[in-house]
């Protein structure tokens, strides 16, 4: 099966679900994180620069009382040195929730695999990916399972859904 030009595998969730794959804590949170996006989506409509739609989430965070950190710098490293490069988080809410924003036609495969590669290097257990290019702002949500290292797709009650596309590829 091909999913964004990757052929990926379908695999069932059937094992009973562990404290690794329990998300609920992140519910209220992640409630709020989305009526914000619609808020700004509401007041600026769609299709503007991610840059713009980043600053205006993170004042509509901090009008919520939710702290959140914009741009947020990611160190890498290559044998135990800092490189010059680095990566910059769009918004890091409360040091547990990464948001990943775009402003594009359709979201793909590139753009999941960004936020997969955040959540991994720091460890954060929820990701937001948040597309404010279409009419109706669209997210997905994530989560990572420590054990295996799975970032896998969760819906509005931030359970795991049934079918999850696990890309050959290790993003």
């Amino acid at each position: 099966m091909k999913f964004d030009g990757l052929a990926v595998k379908l695999y069932t969730i059937k094992q009973p679900m562990n404290m690794d794959m329990n998300f609920d804590d992140y519910k209220d949170l992640v409630y709020k994180i989305v009526g914000a996006s619609i808020n700004v989506q509401k007041e600026l409509n769609w299709g503007l620069l991610e840059n713009i739609y980043t600053e205006a989430l993170h004042y509509e965070l901090l009008d919520l009382g939710i702290l959140n950190e914009k741009q947020k710098y990611l160190p890498c490293f290559y044998k135990n040195r800092v490189l010059n490069t680095h990566y910059q988080m769009d918004i890091v809410v409360e040091n547990k929730i990464i948001i990943e924003l775009k402003s594009v036609s359709s979201l793909i495969s590139g753009h999941r695999a960004q936020l997969f590669n955040y959540m991994r290097l720091t460890r954060k257990r929820v990701g937001l990916l948040i597309n404010f290019g279409e009419p109706t702002v669209q997210v997905e949500r994530y989560g990572l399972i420590d054990s295996t290292n799975e970032c896998i797709l969760l819906d509005k009650d931030m359970q795991p859904v049934q079918k999850r596309h696990i890309p050959f590829k290790n993003f």
